[in-house]
């Protein structure tokens, strides 16, 4: 089940607006310690995507929470074995490889194993 309509354009509006401010100068460091950039590769277009996200970090490990992930289809690049991706941490791109997981109520998680630098 998607977003169609004026779902979707304030979504991508939020998204735009939420962007801008994690990659301005003075505000994104401040929201930069729950929101970040994400950017990976989507399986079956081949094309290269970004968005913000809320996270959390334990050392090498970073947990991203998906709201409503039935209405979302980005999380399921990281399905099965999961993906390399890029997330913006502490003012530079880090790599990683990211797994999706859901649990029995349906809530999905992805966790990020961040590569060493």
């Amino acid at each position: 089940m998607g977003f169609g309509g004026p779902a979707r354009m304030f979504i991508r509006a939020f998204n735009a607006v939420t962007t801008s401010l994690v990659t301005a100068p003075l505000l994104g460091s401040r929201l930069g310690r729950r929101l970040t950039m994400i950017s990976y590769t989507g399986r079956r277009s081949g094309q290269t995507f970004s968005l913000p996200v809320g996270y959390w970090r334990s050392g090498d490990h970073v947990t991203i929470g998906v709201a409503l992930p039935d209405a979302k289809t980005w999380w399921r690049n990281f399905s099965g074995d999961g993906a390399p991706l890029k997330i913006r941490l502490d003012g530079a791109d880090r790599s990683g490889h990211a797994v999706a997981e859901r649990d029995e109520q349906g809530r999905v998680k992805v966790v990020v194993r961040l590569d060493p630098r």
